[in-house]
């Protein structure tokens, strides 16, 4: 069996650690058709201290701390020659709303200079880039396709976009095996809220199963095309798999994702924890996350997505399920 080596960048964030615990546990993947053994794992992040972690638990696991601005982390990683690369790393929505100059940085000029550098390797990687649903600008929440243009409403989902297009000419071009899936929102997420529009999603039902206060910054009749952390590990392992043909030049992927209200997903919380659960709920209204959230579909059909098969949560209580199991296990 041919061997590879496997580079995940935003290594230090959430879905990161998970990828790399997933992978990290399997003897074997299939790799753009085919099995594979992963001999290493390459960590990247700008943050160390999750770096080192991930490399105490795994032995497959080496840290490669660093900017992707930085000339020499990139040689690096060229030299290193990986033959599958997930790039996870990027500024959220909010903050790249916050700071455009910021976001174009990481999330855009990053991603050039990286493909670029890729560019020079004899044998073309396994790319995949991890855009989102915000590439969809979709006044007053509504009902989309996945062959919907993308029509962005945040600089978040503009320097998505972008990304997306430059993966797909990359791949043209034979430069990289090049595939892009368009993430749900993702919850329930662990840890603390970050600067994601989306924070709340995950917030809303987290911190009340913690017995903490949450503030709901949102209309309760908000849509969300919702997805969970297994699932999109799951999801990341089947783009890994997918052969380049299967694709036939379409490179983007808008994964599946449970639509669900805010009140429905209220409503699943009161059946999982209970009614004093809902009542650490308070609502308060931000009329600059919801001006995002609210341009985000409330609903995706996706249905090439699922014949190459992707797949999405049933409902949202397997969600809070999901995360409760979780956080028995840490």
């Amino acid at each position: 069996m041919d061997e590879t080596t496997l580079l995940v960048t935003g290594a230090g964030g959430f879905i990161g650690r998970m990828l790399i615990d997933d992978l990290a546990a399997r003897p074997e993947i299939t790799v753009d058709g085919s099995p594979r053994r992963v001999t290493r794992i390459l960590a990247c992040d700008i943050s160390d201290a999750p770096l080192r972690e991930l490399a105490s638990r795994h032995a497959l696991v080496e840290a490669l701390p660093g900017d992707l601005s930085d000339r020499d982390v990139l040689d690096r990683i060229a030299g290193e020659a990986p033959g599958v690369i997930v790039h996870l790393a990027a500024v959220v929505s909010s903050a790249a709303e916050a700071d455009f100059e910021l976001g174009l940085q990481v999330n855009l000029r990053a991603l050039i200079n990286f493909v670029s550098a890729l560019s020079r390797m004899a044998e073309p990687p396994v790319f995949i880039f991890t855009s989102s649903v915000a590439v969809f600008g979709c006044a007053g929440n509504a009902d989309i396709d996945e062959t919907t243009p993308p029509t962005p409403l945040s600089s978040y989902g503009t320097q998505k976009v972008m990304g997306e297009m430059l993966i797909r000419d990359a791949a043209r071009r034979g430069l990289l095996r090049g595939r892009t899936i368009r993430f749900p929102t993702i919850s329930v997420r662990p840890g603390r809220p970050n600067r994601a529009a989306s924070s709340f999603a995950s917030g809303l039902v987290r911190e009340p199963m913690a017995g903490e206060p949450a503030t709901l910054p949102v209309r309760r009749d908000l849509r969300l095309h919702l997805a969970s952390p297994d699932n999109a590990i799951a999801a990341l392992r089947h783009v890994i798999a997918l052969g380049q043909d299967a694709l036939d030049g379409d490179t983007t992927i808008t994964l599946p994702g449970l639509t669900v209200s805010v009140a429905e997903m209220i409503d699943a919380l009161r059946r999982v924890a209970g009614p004093d659960a809902v009542r650490l709920i308070r609502d308060a209204r931000d009329p600059g996350i919801e001006a995002i959230v609210e341009t985000w579909p409330g609903h995706i059909d996706t249905p090439r997505a699922r014949r190459l098969g992707f797949a999405s949560n049933q409902n949202f209580e397997e969600l809070l399920r999901e995360h409760e199991l979780r956080m028995t296990k840490d």
